[in-house]
């Protein structure tokens, strides 16, 4: 193979810029920009109020709000399915665009708008029946809704030409199709993907939630209320995280729907955001295998975390970039555990773990939120029910997240939030900044 020139003058040259990087970042993180800091620039915008965003708001202390509302609040006052424990997602929809506490007849109507509206054009399906079997459920899931992006009323309304004050209406009608047929999209991936490509028709009249889990091929009814207990805690979390705000900054350029989805999808597929759930699952399992019968011993449990620690890793599923607290979203799913599957050998590691891991963490010294995540239990529930296909995973969170994303992008256009365009710097310019500072180095254990 001939030799890449280019890449190996990139190799040589690259690291004398990235030992510059690393000491502003080491000892010139406190140095002000104005209203925020060299750090905050560099790590990330962590912390940066930058961004207007209705539907949820993240408290560190008191985690996730929808709407004021927190997650054990809403699920109490969300109507439920008849017979149901848990909230239908729907319900949390109309609580995020609408601001207040929807009535059963508001559910029901958002659920009969979902049904009408689920029909997938044949060719997304046939799209996806020209991929590869073993292309990722995340990119199926990208690809199709890309795919019909053709269907967009906003796309044509907008080539036809309308008035800024109607961008949301037909915005709207694109979310309101969108939402109604992602289950039926979702369902058809996993059943080509994992069952032989055998499909099953939704029903008439089922719940958006408990449609998918039927199309899925689970009909246990504590399934269903899993997932709709799974759809309402994954929908949303403020503005800030990826896939959030990917779904933002496209739709600033008025990209419709479709391709404002599609892109917060591709975000939400990174190991840093979306995947961290099956990441949980494939440590656990692994812990399982090395431990053997002693999987449930503290000590031994203990240990294996030391040893993850001490070869680089990090414990999946613990930790937030926010959260100061164990994340109400891991309570709500604990809880449920609790109540209907308690003797669960993979239950029961998740509650060794949420004894052990934020103490073994607390004591390096270095992590800021040693607590679980909502990603710490998730898959350890879907794996109860017998769904143990963790690629999978994500497309499941993609389809709740759905739900927050799109019904903060119909406020994007009826408020009329311009087009996304923070200012950037130059490496260079923060040199120029710091030069002739006397370093002031970080905090040692500081948290990005």
């Amino acid at each position: 193979m001939n030799a890449d020139v280019l890449k190996e003058k990139f190799a040589a040259a690259a690291p004398a810029i990235r030992a510059e990087f690393q000491n502003i970042k080491t000892n010139f993180s406190e140095v002000s920009l104005g209203e925020y800091n060299i750090g905050q620039v560099i790590g990330g915008m962590r912390g940066m109020i930058g961004l207007l965003y209705e539907t949820s708001a993240l408290d560190p202390e008191e985690g996730i709000r929808f709407r004021g509302y927190s997650i054990p609040e809403l699920r109490q006052l969300l109507p439920k399915a008849p017979g149901g424990t848990e909230p239908l997602p729907e319900g949390i929809f109309y609580l995020m665009l609408m601001g207040e506490l929807p009535t059963e007849d508001d559910v029901r109507m958002v659920s009969v708008e979902f049904q009408k509206r689920s029909i997938v054009p044949s060719y997304v399906f046939s799209v996806l029946d020209s991929l590869p079997r073993q292309t990722h459920p995340m990119t199926q899931f990208s690809m199709a809704i890309t795919a019909m992006q053709t269907e967009s009323v906003f796309a044509k309304a907008y080539h036809d030409g309308l008035s800024k004050s109607e961008y949301w209406s037909y915005l709207y009608e694109d979310v309101m199709n969108l939402i109604g047929r992602l289950p039926r999209i979702a369902a058809y991936i996993y059943r080509r993907t994992y069952k032989e490509d055998v499909h099953i028709e939704p029903l008439p009249n089922l719940d958006w939630a408990g449609n998918m889990a039927h199309m899925l091929g689970f009909e246990d009814e504590n399934f269903k209320k899993m997932m709709r207990l799974y759809l309402t805690i994954h929908v949303d979390h403020e503005g800030g995280n990826v896939s959030a705000h990917t779904t933002r900054l496209v739709g600033s350029a008025l990209s419709d729907p479709y391709l404002c989805f599609a892109s917060a999808m591709n975000g939400l597929a990174g190991p840093l955001h979306g995947l961290a759930s099956q990441e949980v699952i494939r440590w656990i399992l692994a812990m399982k295998e090395e431990l053997g019968d002693k999987v449930l011993d503290k000590d031994a449990v203990t240990k294996y975390i030391h040893k993850t620690l001490d070869e680089g890793r990090v414990v999946p599923g613990y930790g937030h970039a926010v959260l100061r607290k164990t994340d109400p979203r891991f309570v709500a799913q604990r809880e449920f555990a609790l109540k209907y599957m308690p003797d669960d050998p993979l239950i029961k590691i998740i509650g060794l773990l949420y004894e052990v891991v934020p103490q073994v963490l607390k004591e390096t010294g270095k992590v800021k939120n040693p607590w679980p995540n909502v990603d710490a239990h998730s898959g350890a529930l879907l794996v109860h029910f017998g769904l143990v296909e963790y690629d999978f995973y994500t497309v499941l969170f993609g389809v709740s997240r759905s739900l927050g994303v799109l019904s903060s992008l119909i406020w994007d256009r009826y408020l009329g939030l311009p087009i996304e365009r923070p200012k950037s710097v130059t490496l260079k310019f923060l040199q120029q900044k710091v030069a002739n500072m006397t370093p002031k180095p970080v905090a040692a254990g500081s948290d990005e």
